[in-house]
Order: C-alpha cells, then structure tokens, then sequence
C-alpha cells in the first residue's frame, strides 16, 4: 500500500499563506516517490489578507485558510481538526508566512509566540507516534514551539538567516545551518527539515532541498 502523508496547507500565497511553488513541489515528490498525499489545513481565518501584486494588506478582505488552501489541493482537502496521526504515515509542513501567520503567530511574536490548538495536537500525536515530521522554510518555527514546549531536545534549520535561527534556539531548538540545496536530519526524533525560500534565489534551488527532504521522510517511515 502506498505511504500516506499528511500535508499541512496554511492559505494560498506566499505573504499570507502557504509558499505555492513550496506546496507543488511538495505534492510533486511525494507523488513521484509513490506516496500520497492527504493535505489537509486548519478551518480558520487568515491573519490578514495581502496584495501579492503590491505586498500591501488588502483592507477590509478576510479569507480562510482551509478555503484558500483547497486551490492548492485542487479541492482534495481536509479540515485539520478532524484527521489524526493514524491517517498518515508521516507529516510535511511547506512554508510561506502563512506558517509563520496562520499554523501559528512567529511572524508576530517570535520566540514568544504559540501554536493554532489544533496544528500543535496533530504535530504532538505525530510525534507520540513515532512517525516522521518535515517542515521547510519557516514553518520548523511551528515544529521548534511545540516540541520547545514539550521540552524536547531537537534539531533543525531554516537555513543561515541569524535572526530567526536564534529565535528557535530561544523556543528550544538547536538550529543548524544548511544551505539551500540540502537537509538537516534529526534522526532520533525523526524530524527532517530545509531552507526552502529561506534562501532559494529560484524555484529550482527550492526544488532541490525539497525533494531531497520528501525523499528523507518517506525514507524514515517505519
């Protein structure tokens, strides 16, 4: 039977949601590895609408992230509040500020910031179960929080951007620096995550780490 991974949307756009190109390429490898695909995002609001013509808020819109995170999945998604870890055999969360903005508030408050209820319940009882998890770009800051206050010693990266890297150390994580073409391991913890647009200059270099992380989770499913 094929492997089931769970991948979770956050909106549809790179400056309010989940980074598009990030979300193909994903749904793109795990479907050339032979897996498939559940995606699935939280039935909430954005934090706020952007203009991706201008980078300017759009005043007065609101939109919500599962409804905009069914253009990416053609349709073919699920709130997050109803799967579980028993759905899936391992967990992706492209990045995109929606990662940093809807999943959770980083974007907002940094180190201090907390996690939607129900993202934070999947990531934990994904990790209970001994299933592997990989995030990209920014959205190892959803992965640094909840396993931060879970106490639990892991490691990850977002690349080489000093600023953020601290960040996560704050919320417990050890960053490791990684360039864009490649992944960062956590083997005990089964944790696999990469720079993505944190460094990518275009959508092949995206590619490349992304594809090598897919191929690291499917690799680690028991």
């Amino acid at each position: 039977m094929a492997k089931r991974i769970g991948v979770v949307l956050s909106g549809c756009g790179v400056y309010d949601g989940s980074e598009i190109n990030e979300s193909v390429i994903t749904l793109l490898a795990i479907d050339r590895a032979g897996a498939e695909a559940i995606c699935m995002a939280p039935d909430i609001p954005q934090l706020h609408v952007i203009n991706h013509l201008t980078g300017e808020p759009a005043t007065g819109e609101s939109r919500n992230v599962l409804v905009e995170s069914a253009r990416i999945a053609r349709g073919n998604i699920k709130d997050l509040a109803t799967i579980q870890a028993k759905d899936f055999d391992a967990l992706m969360l492209p990045g995109g500020f929606g990662a940093a903005k809807n999943l959770c508030d980083f974007a907002v408050s940094g180190a201090d910031c907390s996690v939607n209820p129900e993202v934070a319940r999947l990531v934990k009882e994904t990790y209970a179960a001994q299933k592997p998890i990989a995030a990209v770009c920014i959205a190892p800051a959803v992965l640094s929080r909840v396993l931060g206050n879970e106490n639990i010693s892991h490691q990850l990266t977002i690349g080489t951007d000093e600023g953020t890297a601290e960040a996560l150390q704050a919320m417990g994580s050890k960053h490791i620096a990684c360039p864009v073409q490649d992944f960062v391991v956590d083997a005990e913890n089964k944790l696999v995550t990469s720079p993505a647009y944190m460094l990518a200059g275009s959508i092949s270099e995206a590619a490349e780490g992304i594809e090598k992380t897919v191929q690291a989770l499917i690799g680690l499913i028991e």
